[in-house]
């Protein structure tokens, strides 16, 4: 590799097969014995390490993906599907014998929420040895995400995630955190995520869960009297010691993606800042930030991958020594261009067109997030 890494992602990927359902009615797939005609099927590469990996790709970013998938069909078309973007991008994807593919069955019926069948397959196995750590020391940023379905990295309140982490840090790689909402009747709904969070955030830099995810960890109270519906009862306030919160776990940079309300950004203090001294960030503007940014209008097609995106855009821009509202603004940016496609990739646009339409007036929407 002679160019220099940015970016290296890491943690969950999986095959998304999304068959047309516009017209199937809910009740007819629960019909012993009954056929629904579908359209055609949509193949697409899912997780963290395809969703956020693809988009930084897009965004003109070097970006490298580390994962694993199966010696088997579904493993051979997410290769595939990532090499026919670029034969950089799969280089890294490790092949791990007599274990399937892991892969997502994305149900979206006429009038109904999307529901999900999944099969973790390889990310079963993901942990401290799927990592090249020698590699990480030659880029800028490690990204991991989704511990929620990285079993290995639940166990023992996070025992694997801190060991990995951690190591990731000896490097000097500033590291970064993603999460995906646990699931309350399952495994990753019985982990005590407050203690896998506190062995773990000294070695993360940058951490930025949905709103929803994070109160699932920590504020499982509110989350469970707001009913899943969060965003009507937050404050600036109650945002800020949520954070701050995080902050003394041991992150960086930290904040929340609030869904169609945006996303909000909160840093430490500037001594903290020198364990991001690979990114020769301008100390003075991003020490003590705290930025909220509302979405931009658009017409929502799909939400898959639209809080992976905006991660991707956060690293680009901090890449691009940008400040933090405009880091900020173009995260939503790109968030809000994923969106008006169904999949997870394919509405992204380049880093320059994506600027020419926030400079070219794109309104936001008018959300407002009290005091």
């Amino acid at each position: 590799m002679d160019t220099p890494i940015d970016v290296i992602v890491s943690g969950h990927l999986c095959l998304d097969l999304l068959p047309d359902m516009a017209h199937v009615k809910p009740d007819n797939l629960t019909k012993p014995g009954h056929m629904s005609e579908a359209g055609p099927i949509t193949l697409s590469t899912g997780g963290v390490v395809s969703n956020t990996g693809l988009a930084l790709h897009r965004l003109g970013v070097n970006v490298r993906l580390m994962a694993g998938v199966g010696n088997d069909l579904l493993g051979r078309v997410i290769i595939e599907f990532l090499s026919a973007r670029d034969p950089s991008l799969s280089e890294l994807i490790s092949i791990i014998p007599d274990q399937p593919s892991s892969y997502t069955v994305v149900l979206s019926p006429l009038n109904a929420d999307r529901a999900f069948i999944h099969c973790t397959g390889t990310n079963d196995t993901f942990g401290e040895e799927t990592i090249n750590f020698s590699l990480l020391s030659q880029a800028k940023i490690f990204h991991l995400g989704y511990p929620p379905l990285l079993p290995r990295l639940m166990r023992n309140d996070g025992e694997e995630s801190e060991i990995i982490f951690r190591k990731a840090k000896a490097t000097g790689v500033v590291t970064s955190l993603d999460m995906t909402l646990p699931d309350a009747n399952g495994v990753s709904g019985r982990v005590n995520w407050r203690r896998l969070l506190e062995r773990t955030l000294p070695y993360v830099d940058i951490f930025l869960p949905s709103i929803e995810e994070i109160l699932f960890m920590l504020r499982r109270d509110d989350y469970e009297r707001w009913h899943g519906n969060v965003l009507s009862h937050l404050t600036r306030r109650y945002l800020s010691t949520l954070a701050d919160e995080l902050l003394t776990m041991g992150t960086v940079i930290t904040g929340f993606k609030l869904g169609e309300m945006g996303m909000y950004l909160h840093t430490g203090e500037a001594a903290h800042f020198d364990r991001l001294e690979r990114l020769q960030l301008d100390v003075q503007s991003w020490a003590n930030a705290r930025v909220y940014q509302p979405t931009f209008a658009v017409t929502v097609a799909g939400t898959t991958g639209a809080g992976d995106s905006a991660y991707a855009a956060l690293f680009a821009s901090l890449l691009r020594g940008m400040n933090p509202e405009d880091t900020l603004r173009f995260a939503n940016a790109v968030g809000a261009c994923n969106v008006e496609a169904i999949d997870s990739t394919s509405g992204i646009r380049t880093w320059d067109e994506t600027e020419l339409r926030i400079r070219s007036g794109w309104a936001a929407n008018p959300v407002y997030l009290p005091e």
